[in-house]
């Protein structure tokens, strides 16, 4: 492709050119070569495993002299152990069933047809996503396992990182004798490019935005073409009056410090009136683990305020509130939560029932730490990210959620009277 990076419009419309005669061939290729790139460009990424680290580095220093956080240079940095996840990533996504051509549901009418609901790709997807240079792999890989073609476009943080990723991902089309143009990453840090493609309804059929609430609400409010809404993640656990002391502090630290930057960290925590002692001793060892804790109803680093609630931190510190009942943090998650993911730690099976009926979040935790929130847990091998609306798709976005259906309806020589 030519260097259009001077002229976005120009290049946003010849990559949507390019993606859209690609998914017209991944829609009718055989599974057996959309597994064989996803190996192929695993092994590719081992390969290569010098320069992706190398490119890492750069990337590494870029974020840091821009001020990055800690939280964030660990969404950004690379190492031997996150490149093999990116491979396990891809032979996880490469295992799972093919989901196109499924057969989602089928039946007779009266009239004689005979009716199937299939399974078929969206057709071209563009993924706008910020510091995790993982995504790159985990979003390619998804699109292509799925049928469909997709445009990346990674944040300015990752730039170099994105770029070596991606050069493996084509290795592996190439090897598999599917179209290159099937992952496209684009070429340039120009914020324009992501205002151009949020524009792109003759090439791109969906935005998955992955990132702050900054980047989402900006496609959101931007956007003409649909999107896929992956909103910040200010995930609670609440701390029954039946919960179990030593299962709470292993699944509280495990939430909140495992890692602090990703979507699924702990954000509040909510600890029953019953439970203030086991609340003190839980914010204790938050403490001790260097995590600064804005309380209310307990000794934190500090008392909370109103703006502490209802914050996506992604860092080492965490809100903390005494509630009256469960129904009190029901209310607490309605109010201040994105409807990402919400744990309850209790061994009261008719209280987790409640939590789970009328806490209304993608994703709801019983006894596990939020930390679980994501699609390489749920069996997915990897996910595009954890939709927070209601529409098409909700929780992890893995393959089979980026596919729509159509009908086959078959008749012989059936009319209409």
């Amino acid at each position: 492709m030519k260097d259009l990076s001077h002229n976005i419009p120009a290049l946003v419309t010849e990559m949507g050119e390019r993606a859209r005669a690609a998914a017209a061939e991944l829609s009718f290729s055989p599974p057996e070569a959309r597994n064989a790139a996803l190996k192929a460009a695993g092994a590719a990424l081992l390969a290569s495993q010098a320069e992706i680290l190398e490119a890492n580095a750069r990337d590494l220093d870029f974020g840091r002299e821009k001020g990055l956080t800690d939280a964030m240079m660990d969404r950004l940095m690379l190492d031997e152990a996150r490149i093999q996840g990116m491979v396990d990533g891809l032979t996880a996504i490469a295992a799972q069933p093919d989901p196109l051509g499924e057969v989602i549901d089928e039946w007779d009418r009266p009239s004689g047809l005979h009716i199937l609901r299939v399974r078929t790709p969206l057709g071209v997807i563009g993924v706008i996503y910020e510091s995790r240079p993982n995504v790159t792999a985990d979003a390619g890989a998804l699109c292509l396992k799925s049928g469909n073609a997709v445009i990346l476009r990674g944040g300015s943080e990752s730039y170099h990182s994105a770029r070596a990723i991606h050069a493996a991902l084509q290795a592996g089309l190439r090897e598999a004798g599917l179209p290159e143009d099937a992952i496209q990453l684009m070429p340039t840090r120009d914020r324009e490019a992501v205002a151009e493609m949020l524009r792109a309804t003759a090439y791109i059929d969906v935005i998955v935005p992955r990132g702050g609430k900054g980047l989402v609400g900006l496609v959101q409010r931007e956007a003409r073409v649909p999107v896929f809404a992956h909103l910040e993640g200010i995930c609670h656990v609440y701390v029954d009056a039946a919960a179990d002391a030593e299962k709470a502090m292993k699944v509280v630290l495990n939430a909140k410090t495992r890692r602090t930057g990703i979507c699924g960290s702990a954000e509040c925590l909510l600890v029953h009136a019953s439970q203030t002692d086991l609340g003190q001793k839980l914010v204790d060892a938050l403490m001790d683990a260097g995590v600064e804790v804005y309380a209310q109803g307990l000794n934190g680093t500090r008392p909370a305020t109103e703006e502490d609630f209802g914050k996506e931190f992604l860092d080492m510190k965490i809100a903390a509130k005494v509630v009256d009942n469960i129904d009190e943090a029901i209310a607490h998650i309605r109010t201040y939560g994105s409807q990402h993911t919400e744990a309850i730690l209790t061994e009261d099976e008719a209280a987790a029932d409640r939590f789970f009926q009328r806490v209304d979040s993608a994703i709801l935790m019983h006894n596990a730490s939020t930390q679980f929130a994501d699609g390489g847990e749920f069996g997915m091998g990897a996910e595009i990210g954890i939709a927070t609306g209601k529409m098409h798709a909700r929780g992890p976005v893995g393959a089979t959620q980026l596919t729509s259906f159509k009908y086959l309806v078959t008749g012989n020589g059936t009319t209409r009277p």
